[in-house]
């Protein structure tokens, strides 16, 4: 995610000075990052400093650090998804909709705006892929990419054989360089596979590409917007649920920290993660894994 762009003297003098591609891949290797590493990653872009070159700079960073051995992964999800009460529309609201001809396509249709400038440059990469689902779709790049992407699952496309838990299977790790908490998408992975009682679904419908041709098809999922729990009676006044969740895994000592360009940035291992996050929900709302 990414915050609105204060003007370039002020990154600047955040970061001491421009951020260079050199300098980003010193660092990210000093945090941690290693060749062959296959890395889900969240960026605040302001949050670094004035990177020379921008997004593009970044990406090409996080190659060099990982190698080519190493893949790169992003949420992108889709700016132009219908919103999940859209089968509640007035009838002659949702014909309109339905009349016009636009459709997910992972090769056209934009990353959702909200998940900052990284997702949509790296979906953008020549090499790069992206799976099939609309409301949740990741990219990579990479010596993984294909298999991380492929056959999204369309229901439950959090939980197992998503990108997510090909993450966890391959040893991934996450990367949070500047971005809020909160944005640790990978928890909705534990919040998936969770059995505790009381988890929260959502039904909704989008146009997606089968087979080169437009089919609106309905999906089912755990509710990602307003949370897959009641977190209300766990977390502080105010507070989003990922991040009480992480802010209690960092003081457990897991994931390593350390600065990237201007940015104060944490690398964790995804299965750690993810076991953190069934544990966390276990003790916190009740109930088995």
């Amino acid at each position: 995610m990414d915050e609105p762009r204060p003007d370039r003297a002020a990154l600047l003098a955040r970061a001491d000075g421009p951020v260079t591609r050199d300098r980003l891949v010193g660092d990210l290797r000093a945090l941690g990052l290693t060749e062959g590493d296959t890395v889900m990653f969240h960026t605040r872009m302001s949050a670094l400093g004035y990177v020379v070159g921008g997004p593009p700079t970044l990406v090409g960073a996080l190659r060099e650090a990982v190698g080519e051995r190493g893949t790169l992964m992003v949420t992108c999800g889709w700016n132009d998804a219908l919103p999940y009460d859209f089968s509640d529309w007035p009838r002659p609201w949702q014909d309109a909709v339905r009349s016009e001809p636009f459709v997910y396509d992972p090769v056209l249709s934009e990353a959702d705006h909200d998940n900052g400038r990284l997702p949509e440059a790296l979906r953008r990469w020549p090499g790069a892929f992206r799976s099939r689902h609309p409301d949740v779709s990741v990219a990579a790049l990479g010596a993984a990419a294909a298999e991380l992407t492929a056959d999204h699952p369309w229901d439950d496309p959090h939980g197992p054989g998503s990108p997510l838990a090909r993450l966890v299977a391959r040893g991934g790790r996450v990367l949070m360089l500047g971005a809020p908490l909160e944005t640790l998408t990978l928890l909705h992975h534990a919040e998936a596979l969770s059995e505790v009682p009381g988890k929260r679904f959502v039904e909704y419908e989008q146009p997606v590409l089968e087979d080169g041709r437009r089919v609106w098809r309905r999906f089912r999922d755990i509710d990602s917007s307003k949370g897959a729990f009641d977190y209300s009676s766990v977390t502080p006044p105010g507070q989003d649920s990922f991040e009480t969740i992480v802010r209690d895994m960092l003081a457990t000592g897991a994931g390593r920290r350390g600065r990237v360009g201007a940015a104060d940035s944490l690398l964790f291992e995804a299965g750690e993660v993810v076991e953190f996050g069934l544990a966390w929900l276990a003790e916190k709302l009740g109930g088995g894994r």
